[in-house]
């Protein structure tokens, strides 16, 4: 049972926008899953969802505490909403378009509290064919991280931390480690750790906040890690529509915002970050950024 009146150890964050069925399905596996102390509370944000996502939660999940935005506010700004309202020692944001397995809540819960050195966890995430969604364990998109990632360098030579810096395969996956950054999608916080931080940069709509969330963490001293001893599922893609995983139909005009912006939260990582350090190659790297989101942009108008 999901305590509701006492204060909890941990609050469950879950932004959603119009994936009612597999938000259904994501509440359903996270009271399913077996843990001794289920001090736990839900909060779901709603971004202004057309689908009757907060009606049916709401009558469903009666102890799921549900925050309705009259219009969306994006990904960054509707967790921060969350995360204000919320009471856990411990946060985990986590997205509506994934199944948790059994063990995965408690397991990481405990491994962090052990550690107060750990300012953020994430257990291994699989897309649904099995294989690992790279995005959970990752390097930061420095100018060479990332031209060894688009020009397929990191895959020629993924055990080689000099070429595979941005999906950090050189790493055994198998074992916990630190890593730099990881996913949103499942993103275990110290509560401390986000409030040094002021949790999530509202510059950001859509895609890129978990790579400025991690970097600030790191910036600010914590340790991130990576827990694969147990793991999610995420049907990736099912709000945005920009990945083949995705559950959800979505419509062509929600694609295409959230190609702009992913392109423009490259443009605001390295506006904040790099543009200092690598001036020299400014002119080349926001080109590499524009040509990417033409790119994107002509495979959505190819498709139906």
């Amino acid at each position: 049972m999901i305590i509701k009146n006492k204060k909890p150890t941990l609050s469950i964050i879950i932004v959603n926008f119009n994936v009612k069925e597999l938000l259904l399905n994501c509440l359903e596996s996270i009271y399913k899953s077996k843990g001794a102390k289920k001090q736990w509370e839900i909060i779901v944000v709603d971004n202004a969802s057309s689908d009757n996502s907060v009606n049916t939660v709401k009558k469903k999940y009666p102890l799921v505490r549900v925050i309705v935005s009259k219009r969306n506010l994006g990904f960054s700004s509707a967790n921060n909403l969350g995360v204000s309202q919320s009471r856990g020692k411990f946060v985990l944001f986590l997205n509506p378009d994934t199944l948790v397995e059994s063990k995965t809540l408690q397991e990481t819960l405990d491994f962090m509290i052990a550690d107060e050195k750990i300012g953020a966890l994430t257990c291994r995430v699989d897309l649904p064919d099995g294989k690992m969604d790279y995005s959970c364990h990752r390097g930061f998109p420095t100018p060479w991280n990332s031209l060894c990632y688009f020009t397929g360098l990191s895959k020629l030579f993924p055990k080689s931390k000099t070429f595979a810096g941005y999906p950090a395969t050189y790493h055994e996956i198998e074992k916990v480690h630190v890593i730099d950054c990881c996913s949103g999608v499942f993103l275990l916080v110290r509560r401390e750790a986000g409030d040094n931080i002021g949790w999530w940069d509202e510059d950001y709509f859509w895609n890129g906040e978990d790579i400025e969330f991690c970097y600030r963490l790191k910036e600010a001293g914590y340790l991130i890690y990576f827990y694969p001893k147990v793991k999610i599922t995420h049907f990736k893609g099912s709000s945005s529509g920009l990945k083949k995983t995705a559950r959800t139909k979505v419509l062509r005009e929600v694609r295409i915002k959230s190609a702009k912006s992913a392109s423009e939260a490259m443009k605001i990582f390295y506006k904040k970050h790099y543009q200092n350090k690598f001036f020299l190659l400014r002119i080349l790297i926001l080109f590499g950024i524009f040509a990417l989101e033409k790119y994107r942009l002509f495979r959505i108008s190819l498709s139906k």
